[in-house]
């Protein structure tokens, strides 16, 4: 296998927001209509577009379609994966620019958090602490990455799979297959406008087709911890 050249591998973060604030995800449970804005204003970020964030309600009331034909200018960082749980994210991004994640992830929470509480009429703080980031050194750890982030949804269906094993993996996988909410369904084969939202390029050639990706993600459901 021809592995990319190093520095690819050395920029490539995944990165971990802290949990919304407790209060915040109690009061507002159903998350998939909360964030139901959250491919918009991820593509909004990813360039220099928006310095001024004061815009970021007024676009992220547009669609997908229409906020993926904005003017961003030039690239912060490109996004290899992601994955949105209720509570926190992840994504799997490389900066094109030095200081590029940092300055992404600032407009992004920050924007997110404007859209957020002008949006449910709320203030202060959405998110708790730092985001947190680990570099993506080699290649072995870069492949279990891309695992990790599309197999977090399972934890919604079965809570302790890693440590009690899948219950029933046809279920899980069907799970995955109608999970919106990370680049799963992209890595697929489905097509939607959230294909806009990664650039595959980024990441190793491991995966012939839709299926060996597919494959790849799905034999870790047979994994479980010894006890």
């Amino acid at each position: 296998m021809t592995l990319p050249p190093p520095h690819r591998l050395g920029n490539i973060v995944i990165g971990s927001l802290a949990k919304l604030q407790g209060s915040t995800l109690k009061k507002y449970k159903d998350y998939h209509k909360m964030h139901y804005k959250w491919p918009e204003i991820l593509n909004l970020h990813q360039g220099n577009f928006i310095t001024y964030i004061i815009e970021v309600p007024k676009n992220a009331g547009r669609t997908l379609k229409e906020v993926a034909e904005i003017d961003r200018g030039g690239l912060l960082i490109d996004i290899g994966a992601y994955c949105l749980m209720p509570n926190h994210f992840h994504l799997l991004i490389s900066e094109k620019e030095k200081g590029g994640i940092s300055k992404f992830m600032q407009k992004l929470t920050t924007g997110y958090t404007m859209y957020f509480n002008t949006r449910y009429e709320r203030t202060g703080a959405l998110f708790q602490g730092k985001f947190k980031a680990t570099h993506a050194n080699d290649d072995r750890y870069l492949n279990y990455l891309i695992s990790y982030i599309h197999l977090n949804p399972i934890k919604l269906t079965e809570p302790h799979w890693k440590e009690s094993g899948i219950q029933n993996k046809k279920k899980a996988e069907k799970f995955l297959e109608t999970y919106d909410y990370s680049s799963f369904l992209d890595y697929t084969g489905k097509t939607r406008l959230e294909n806009k939202l990664i650039n595959t390029e980024i990441l190793p050639k491991h995966f012939d087709s839709p299926k060996d990706f597919k494959s790849s993600i799905t034999e870790w459901l047979n994994f479980k911890v010894e006890p």
